[in-house]
């Protein structure tokens, strides 16, 4: 059986904020649906791994209040975090080098934002040979000032689906693992 990670991109306070002041979303639950992966993986000993977004000012500065882990995606002791300054999560970090050490083959991508981090992501995994499943409903999905939130997760998702991963619900992840 492929060696399996649950992957959680971005999943930061400043994710949370936008959620809370009401900004057009998709998936505003996301976070309960990825509390409840992150508990099943750890329970069947499959490695959580977490990304961080750093910048050198704003919201995602060290010490801004949206840098910290949202609680769903807060790291238990012993799992690995990256920290990245680019929107995809090996372009900056030591992710690859760390997965081919461990054997892990497969990722279940989950996190923020569907368009952005999450999709280069995933398409830089497919890129480097990793089996890649993203989990639709664990996925946080905003807006653009010229696109609402819902046509442009769905065809974020299209595009991912259509060639670099295989785009399922929690429900349908949990039986794989």
């Amino acid at each position: 059986m492929m060696k399996t990670a649950l992957l959680i991109v971005d999943m930061q306070a400043e994710m949370q904020r936008r959620l809370d002041v009401g900004r057009d979303c998709v998936n505003p639950g996301a976070g309960d649906v990825l509390a409840g992966l992150v508990a099943a993986c750890r329970e069947r000993g499959v490695p959580v791994l977490h990304v961080r977004h750093r910048t050198e000012s704003g919201a995602f500065h060290p010490t801004s209040p949206g840098f910290p882990a949202m609680a769903c995606a807060e790291a238990a002791p012993g799992e690995a975090i990256f920290v990245k300054t680019t929107s995809s999560a090996f372009a900056s970090t030591d992710l690859e080098a760390h997965l081919r050490a461990e054997g892990i083959a497969r990722l279940v991508i989950t996190g923020a934002v569907a368009g952005y981090c999450v999709n280069s992501t995933t398409r830089a995994a497919k890129d480097l040979g990793f089996d890649c499943l993203v989990v639709r409903d664990a996925v946080i999905g905003f807006d653009l000032p010229t696109m609402p939130a819902r046509p442009l997760f769905d065809a974020t998702m299209a595009l991912l689906d259509g060639d670099f991963a295989r785009v399922l619900d929690a429900g349908e992840v949990m039986d794989l693992l």
